[in-house]
């Protein structure tokens, strides 16, 4: 086909996004196409497949199809030419918002779905990608498009029917094994999408982690708890384990670790509403990304590691060359050369940079006297250690304290 390698881009693109793309031989019965799909098929009647049989033979060459189904899932669809047959391209499902618990429950009422196949509403909606804002979807498959029927050739039609109904009628229901194995793929996509986070975290990848958190549903969480908030804060208090382990396999110190650790895990018990959750969840990917970039200990010798290690211990400490190199017990000029090696700075420069990064945190978010954020820092003169700081950020710390106080 003319546009094989336009269709790998397009599919293997929207797979970075956790976007499913399936090709569908329209031959095929109605069944087989949805079973291609991974449509859960455990839920009851709806419409019945009469309507479906209906729809899909409307289906246009030349048209862009954009659709929302009953359970608020969407979906883009248009035919593929090919010199055989008809074949559908699908992408899809994604939801524009994430429903609550309460909004999962009215949902199978309406739909008479029981208590006990809930389940299976509750892992499809985790295994989908959220897409607050679609645009660059809609663009990536109208550049799709226009290489099949030229910029003019195509049209697009929103449609609010069902033409992929999620549910099938009583006696095309999947056998239990087949129900049990699609529920087990539905929690391993969720799995899947965790273990990405945490890659990415470990690598200290942000824009990957950024990606992967945008199109991954804060109902990824499992429902262990009645209670939703309950519920979110005991998925924030795992994945910050999680995360504190992978930044720790991208080289950082357990240390600095367990300050940020800690305060996460303060914060996440704090937290009074679900609304707050979500943001906790961002920052601590984004922070967690943060210290494997500024402090992975990875690709460094042993002896500047540990050196890294003390200064990290307490910056308020007489720290100095030859004082390390005693502790390490090795020759200040063999600490010296190997550090500036292998990090470009020397040894003095990164005490002085972590200082003065301690001392904006100071300044900045809390009221302590100069004198006393100055002794935090290791450096019992205040006139010098404000000669420091103005040399590292080109203020005072008076100056800084009042353009970045937080209090």
């Amino acid at each position: 086909m003319l546009y094989d390698t336009e269709l790998r881009f397009l599919c293997d693109t929207l797979q970075k996004c956790h976007i499913q793309t399936h090709i569908i031989d329209m031959s095929q019965p109605l069944t087989q196409r949805l079973s291609q799909m991974d449509i859960p098929t455990q839920l009851g009647d709806i419409d019945g497949l009469a309507d479906l049989e209906s729809r899909l033979p409307q289906v246009r060459p030349g048209v862009v199809y954009r659709f929302r189904d009953q359970l608020g899932c969407h979906f883009l669809y248009c035919c593929l030419p090919t010199a055989a047959r008809e074949s559908l391209l699908a992408i899809g499902p994604y939801l524009a918002e994430s429903p609550d618990s309460q909004q999962i429950l009215e949902l199978a009422e309406k739909h008479g779905v029981s208590p006990g196949q809930l389940k299976y509403l509750q892992n499809y909606y985790n295994s989908i990608p959220v897409l607050p804002n679609a645009n660059h979807l809609f663009a990536l498959v109208e550049t799709f498009a226009e290489r099949l029927w030229g910029k003019n050739g195509f049209t697009v039609e929103d449609v609010f029917s069902e033409p992929y109904e999620l549910f099938l009628s009583p006696e095309d229901k999947k056998s239990p094994a087949e129900d049990t194995l699609w529920y087990m793929r539905s929690i391993e996509q969720r799995y899947a999408y965790e273990n990405e986070l945490i890659e990415a975290v470990s690598k200290g990848h942000s824009h990957k982690a950024d990606m992967i958190y945008d199109t991954f549903s804060h109902l990824s969480l499992e429902q262990r708890s009645n209670d939703p908030l309950r519920n979110a804060k005991n998925y924030c208090i795992i994945m910050n384990t999680l995360l504190r382990k992978a930044a720790e396999q991208g080289g950082v110190h357990p240390m600095n670790l367990d300050r940020v650790s800690s305060g996460f895990a303060f914060r996440i018990e704090q937290a009074v509403s679900l609304e707050s959750v979500p943001g906790i969840f961002s920052e601590m990917f984004h922070t967690y990304c943060r210290l494997v970039r500024k402090n992975s200990l990875k690709g460094y010798s042993p002896p500047v590691q540990r050196a890294v290690a003390l200064i990290e211990a307490d910056l308020s400490a007489s720290l100095n060359l030859r004082t390390i190199a005693h502790n390490l017990n090795i020759s200040s000029s063999y600490l010296s050369s190997l550090f500036k090696k292998e990090t470009g700075q020397t040894l003095t420069d990164y005490i002085i940079l972590r200082r003065m990064e301690l001392a904006r945190n100071l300044l900045s978010r809390t009221k302590l006297q100069v004198q006393t954020v100055a002794q935090h820092c290791g450096i019992l003169d205040v006139h010098y250690f404000s000669k420091l700081f103005k040399k590292a950020t080109g203020m005072t710390p008076k100056e800084f304290r009042q353009v970045n106080s937080s209090n």
